[in-house]
């Protein structure tokens, strides 16, 4: 490619960064999603008998940039402070892909993305103590809709009843303590309602112990710290994206052109999944991007391509051979 294709290649990427909207691409991703979720949607998650999990967290996308506050304190040296967009995702555990997405300054603070989630009676919902909202407790369970997180260190609660008490075991693993508590709402710094909660401790085989706090009184404790390990999934995800499609550089620093990367990588994320679930295939996802990011240009079936490369490769340099003899 010349120098002349070069540059016209990039008049036409940053005219569309100004001048075509974020959500042309946010209305493409959530179309392909509603196409595909059922398709690559796993009923068989292990150890789990719920349906609908979702999980939520955020991840941080460091940039600089004027329209974007920076974050931190301010720098010693007198250099730019570090900006940022922070993405607040809610995935659905059974397909692995992102469900929702908002992209906000990286300064905001996570609770806020709760505001604009919309979840269905019956959900089930995963989060780290960073999300942990008494007000949203309350709302979600007159919803019946089901959580599990962990518990802040300096939680204030009252105990109404011990269920299981193994703490003095110093053997015992697993579920070592099972209580009912209490927290209290607060209004304008007077607490005005308290909330019925579930408590359990959860002693794992390195010794380390978990605090979980969930609105379901139904599902045995052991359950309760099974659905909060499938939290990690949204790690995996967040790791996935960011090893495969590196979000580095921008074309353009406007919040716009930001947005349109974020999702055009979203969009990249949730092809990449349909395809190695329709191809079938054992490869890691990132040898799959590889295959996929050297032959792009090669006149391959991609799905045969896929499944067994190298007979893909014969059975199309046997056809080019035949027709150049």
């Amino acid at each position: 490619m010349c120098c002349t294709h070069i540059y016209h290649f990039c008049c036409i990427i940053i005219y569309c960064l100004h001048n075509r909207k974020y959500l042309v691409f946010e209305t493409i991703y959530y179309g392909l999603l509603k196409k595909y979720n059922s398709f690559i949607s796993d009923s068989r998650l292990k150890g789990l008998s719920i349906r609908n999990l979702k999980i939520i967290d955020s991840t941080t996308i460091s940039l600089f940039s004027e329209i974007l506050q920076g974050v931190g304190r301010n720098r010693l040296d007198g250099s730019r402070k570090k900006g940022g967009i922070k993405v607040h995702t809610l995935m659905d555990a059974f397909s692995g892909v992102t469900e929702f997405v908002r992209i906000t300054p990286a300064k905001e603070h996570d609770r806020k993305f709760l505001y604009h989630l919309k979840l269905k009676e019956g959900s089930w919902i995963v989060f780290d103590k960073a999300y942990n909202t008494y007000h949203h407790f309350a709302k979600w369970t007159a919803q019946k809709v089901w959580f599990v997180s962990r518990m802040k260190d300096n939680a204030v609660f009252h105990v109404t009843k011990v269920l299981v008490d193994k703490t003095k075991k110093k053997q015992a693993i697993g579920v070592i303590k099972e209580q009912y508590i209490t927290v209290g709402i607060k209004t304008n710094g007077t607490v005005t309602e308290r909330l019925k909660l579930r408590r359990v401790i959860y002693k794992a085989k390195d010794g380390k112990r978990y605090i979980y706090i969930t609105n379901d009184f139904t599902l045995p404790a052991s359950k309760i710290a099974t659905i909060y390990k499938n939290r990690w999934m949204i790690e995996l995800l967040f790791k996935q994206i960011k090893q495969n499609f590196p979000l580095r550089y921008f074309w353009g620093e406007s919040d716009n052109a930001i947005k349109m990367q974020v999702y055009c990588v979203l969009i990249a994320q949730l092809l990449m999944v349909v395809i190695r679930k329709k191809a079938a295939t054992k490869k890691s996802f990132a040898n799959m991007i590889t295959v996929i990011r050297l032959h792009l240009m090669s006149y391959v079936d991609l799905l045969e391509f896929i499944k067994d490369t190298y007979k893909a490769w014969r059975k199309t340099h046997n056809a080019s051979f035949a027709f150049s003899t």
